[in-house]
């Protein structure tokens, strides 16, 4: 969600910030400020609106300096406006900060009692002051924390008091040679350089001024300096985090030919497709090193499948409508039982946990909060082993797992997934197969036959891509609709979702997923001639129903959009969209290429910022 920014060096870091914020617009957010330190004295910018706005503004002002933090606001407490916007300044503390602040509400009636004022709703400015407070108090030096300075105790005694998530980056008017650190549920990187030390939300921001990055742990808290970095865990003890390099090739950050980057994300779905299967198949099963053990005392996953009686699987967003697919998959060809939970869900309802259980979670960033919390609960309630199907190496759900499937998507800057959704159903059908295995019900024949599905699969979705002029002519018939609908049965029920979701995320129509069958308890009652009926109807054993339901939308005047593996033939009520033959192992997978690309196009049509639309984030690290 929000980005974090922040720089100390021998130089001006002005330019640094603000191209760091300019690669974080991606996460989503609706305001940006900045604030630097030249010879001890605050410039702080801040503007509601894009980054744009706030580099037009610094360049008006002329400011600069050696130090500084950056961030871009995706509203939660307080609307989005330049009063809320980041960094936060309570006399000489200077604060920017992602997550939200639980007990924000009594610790404001606190500070106001001791005579603070407030100038903006949040709840980050709640902290800034707090800091303040205890930096201004007569404090008592910790010596549990191997420093005696005052400044970073009344920044750790702010943390004890604060009830919620943060990555929080600080400076001091007073001490302009350090920035204060901390993390607990949102994620945050130090970047390593020459005399010069860096802070971000996602390594992304700072790959232009270096490839070495220390991801801070949850708890940790730390003092960065130009030439070094001290960090501290939650028990505040001195801790030696390792320094990773990390080499990522500068042009994934650009659109190349593409107008958008999500329509260069969802072309680049064959070669990410190949990545995810490389090196992970044999003839008749999934290679016994596709699954990687997280540790030492870990067993071979292909073994611990054996046991598993039982899959428990937790995602938002599109990473549920993957773990949907995954259910009728596992269940179909498995013959093990899945249950499917909203992690936001999961976290506030009593879980009953059966024996032998797995418990998968699904993230493309690995930082989502709700699936981080439900994936701490599940490791407290006594599941026998934890799988992240993730996409980011290093991310916090990656550490948190005993088992691991990166999906290797690569980086996804998009706000509506699409190449990330794909690889995790890859991921997925190959826990089909191994589960498959392990219990007996795929023979080496079978598994053979799905392996080779799985092979066909970035060529198969290379020829749907094929269809997009065809696509695109066709999204014209969207203009001026309000409503639409997606009906598909049995694991393509869940494609329905997330077609209706890509709709309404990035073009602002109304869409819905449904059950084709439930269309007679409900959704028929919506059917005219203004509503756009979307159908997924590959050549499966639950296409004769499939037709039933769509001679229903036809005997009611409603418009047709049918994505088929099978020729009906054309009438003046339904538009065909021939994908050909597709085995039914992979279909959710290629029936969803062709709806990202109508969602796409219609969105381009109506005019909609594509890439970041409105009130949404990339990554959602708060609750």
């Amino acid at each position: 969600m929000c980005g974090i920014v922040g720089a100390l060096a021998q130089r001006p870091i002005m330019a640094v910030l603000l191209e760091g914020l300019k690669v974080l617009e991606y996460r989503g957010y609706d305001s940006a400020g900045v604030a630097v330190l030249d010879h001890g004295t605050a410039h702080v910018v801040k503007t509601a609106g894009k980054v744009a706005v706030l580099e037009a503004e610094v360049k008006a002002q002329g400011c600069d300096g050696p130090i500084g933090i950056a961030h871009t606001r995706w509203a939660t407490h307080g609307k989005a406006n330049e009063v809320n916007a980041h960094p936060h300044q309570v006399g000489n503390i200077i604060l920017v900060h992602n997550g939200i602040i639980e007990n924000y509400q009594e610790l404001k009636h606190k500070l106001s009692f001791e005579g603070y004022t407030f100038k903006s709703e949040t709840d980050s400015e709640v902290l800034a002051a707090l800091i303040h407070y205890y930096q201004h108090r007569e404090l008592k030096p910790d010596s549990s924390l191997k420093i005696h300075t005052s400044k970073f105790n009344a920044f750790n005694q702010a943390l004890n008091e604060v009830k919620g998530t943060y990555g929080v980056a600080v400076i001091d008017t007073e001490n302009p040679d350090a920035i204060f650190v901390a993390r607990s549920g949102s994620p945050l990187v130090v970047g390593c350089g020459i005399g010069e030390n860096f802070v971000a939300s996602d390594i992304i921001a700072l790959l232009p001024v270096t490839s070495k990055f220390i991801y801070l742990e949850d708890g940790d808290r730390g003092i960065i300096g130009r030439d070094h970095v001290m960090l501290f865990d939650r028990d505040q003890v001195l801790v030696n985090r390792p320094v990773q390099s990390i080499q990522v090739n500068p042009e994934i950050l650009g659109k190349g030919p593409y107008k958008h980057y999500m329509q260069k994300e969802i072309f680049e779905q064959p070669e990410a497709l190949r990545n995810t299967l490389m090196g992970r198949l044999d003839e008749d099963n999934v290679s016994a090193n596709a699954f990687v053990a997280q540790e030492e005392q870990a067993h071979d996953f292909l073994e611990v499948l054996k046991h598993i009686e039982h899959v428990e699987m937790v995602a938002c967003g599109t990473s549920y409508h993957a773990a949907l697919v995954g259910k009728y998959l596992i269940e179909e060809h498995a013959g093990i039982s899945v249950n499917v939970t909203i992690a936001s869900e999961y976290r506030y309802k009593r879980t009953i946990v059966p024996p032998n259980s797995l418990f998968v979670t699904l993230s493309q960033s690995g930082e989502t909060a709700d699936t981080l919390a439900a994936l701490e609960l599940a490791q407290r309630q006594g599941y026998r082993h934890t799988l992240a199907i993730c996409n980011v190496d290093n991310s916090s759900l990656v550490r948190m797992s005993q088992y691991v499937f990166l999906t290797r998507a690569g980086r996804e800057i998009g706000v509506a997934s699409t190449k990330a959704f794909t690889t995790q159903l890859i991921a997925l059908l190959l826990l089909t197969i191994a589960l498959g295995r392990a219990h007996h019900e795929i023979d080496e024949h079978e598994g053979a036959n799905l392996i080779a599905s799985l092979h066909q699969a970035p060529a198969v979705v290379h020829t749907v891509l094929q269809l997009d002029a065809k696509i695109q002519e066709l999204s014209s018939d969207f203009v001026g609709k309000e409503h639409a609908l997606f009906l598909g049965r049995g694991p393509m029920y869940p494609i329905a979702l997330e077609g209706a979701l890509k709709l309404k995320e990035i073009s602002y129509i109304h869409a819905e997923g449904y059950a084709s069958g439930e269309l007679k308890h409900g959704p028929i009652a919506l059917i005219d001639s203004k509503m756009p009926v979307i159908v997924v109807a590959p050549d499966n054993l639950w296409l004769p129903k499939l037709i039933s339901n769509i001679e229903e939308v036809k005997a009611r005047g409603g418009k047709l959009y049918i994505f088929s593996g099978k020729n009906f033939g054309h009438s003046a009520e339904a538009t065909m969209i021939d994908l050909g033959t597709v085995s039914p192992f992979i279909a959710p997978l290629v029936f969803t290429v062709p709806l990202q690309l109508l969602a796409y196009h219609v969105a381009v049509i109506n005019g909609t910022d594509v890439d970041h639309p409105r009130n949404l984030a990339k990554s959602v690290t708060v609750e």
